[in-house]
């Protein structure tokens, strides 16, 4: 096994799947709000996290490859991360409501052994239909909000609320496959590690 991926989510485990990378998911746990109280642009922010969890991770598997990743949504000036309430899910939903928000996913590629190391975002602009409560509270009740940054997972029922879409739609899901692919494919890594290709059947 030479990946790890530094993310236990579920949707990035799928996405990354795509491209049938024979991989592991170890967890890295980093407090997330410390970055966000820095004085950084809200992309620089969350790469600097995919770094973090990716440098964690690699502290004692710096023979592997590990991807880290981040993903928030801005709206206005404002940063919105995952809620942690009911409460929270219905501000995040209703401060979406008929606005365009920006989706940022930052990306980190790490092999210490080799000394690569690559950062890199990407972003995509969202644009909801006005919403009304009884479709927030609907969803909010019968999904699970609570892990996906500004509260709502284009893929599943809250695609209702999406009126437009400018950008990578697999990075408004947490992963922006393309590009990952693109930057990885950049760094040669397979100069070091002849396959990291699972054999289709």
């Amino acid at each position: 096994m030479k990946i790890i991926l530094a993310s236990e989510s579920k949707r990035r485990k799928d996405l990354l799947k795509l491209l049938n990378f024979d991989f592991i998911t170890i967890a890295a746990n980093i407090d997330e709000s410390k970055i966000f109280n820095l004085n950084l642009k809200p992309e620089e922010a969350c790469t600097e996290l995919a770094s973090l969890k990716a440098a964690k991770v690699s502290l004692k598997n710096n023979d592997k490859i590990v991807i880290g990743g981040d993903t928030i949504v801005v709206v206005g000036n404002e940063v919105l991360g995952k809620p942690s309430d009911k409460v929270s899910a219905f501000k995040m939903l209703n401060k979406l409501s008929n606005k365009t928000h920006e989706v940022i996913t930052g990306i980190s590629i790490q092999y210490k052994n080799k000394d690569i190391v690559s950062n890199f975002h990407e972003k995509t602009y969202v644009t909801f239909n006005k919403l009304n409560n009884d479709d927030i509270n609907y969803y909010i009740n019968n999904y699970h909000p609570y892990d996906k940054a500004g509260s709502y997972g284009i893929q599943d029922w809250s695609s209702i609320f999406v009126k437009k879409i400018e950008g990578c739609f697999y990075n408004v899901v947490g992963f922006p496959i393309s590009k990952f692919y693109f930057n990885f494919k950049k760094l040669e890594i397979n100069k070091f590690i002849k396959t990291f290709w699972t054999i289709k059947k």
